[in-house]
């Protein structure tokens, strides 16, 4: 049996593969019924929800600022960084997020909340997008 990943692994990972676009490495930190919450893409599954992301970005960097964990013990970590996001049309999009992990046992997140402001980034993102309908 593998052991559980650690919060540090499993940050420098997601980070890792969401910098390089890589859907199979960042699914495979995801439960199967992994999803998203993100205040510009709605509330998803992962294997929508990335493969949307990456299709609309150019190119991204990303510079952790920090790891957080629980106090009680929970399995839950947030990790707070710096998306320096270039959409597929150039232009740019940076943002300051926190990323909220809720956690399965083996260490793999089963829900992502992500949090930011989407005010500096909402112009750029919709003007690339078709409006949304509604349902």
């Amino acid at each position: 049996m593998t052991q559980p990943l650690t919060p540090s692994t499993l940050v420098e990972r997601y980070l890792a593969a969401l910098e390089r676009s890589d859907l199979d490495a960042v699914l495979a930190l995801f439960t199967p019924s992994g999803r998203v919450h993100s205040p510009l893409y709605g509330e998803r599954p992962a294997a929508e929800f990335y493969p949307d992301l990456f299709s609309d970005t150019a190119s991204s960097r990303l510079t952790l600022r920090r790891v957080m964990s629980a106090v009680d013990g929970a399995p839950v970590i947030s990790f707070w960084f710096r998306f320096d996001w270039v959409l597929a049309d150039g232009s740019p999009a940076p943002f300051t997020v926190v990323d909220i992990a809720e956690l399965a046992p083996d260490g793999r997140i089963e829900t992502l909340h992500i949090v930011y402001d989407t005010a500096s980034v909402r112009e750029a993102f919709d003007a690339r997008r078709p409006p949304l309908t509604p349902a």
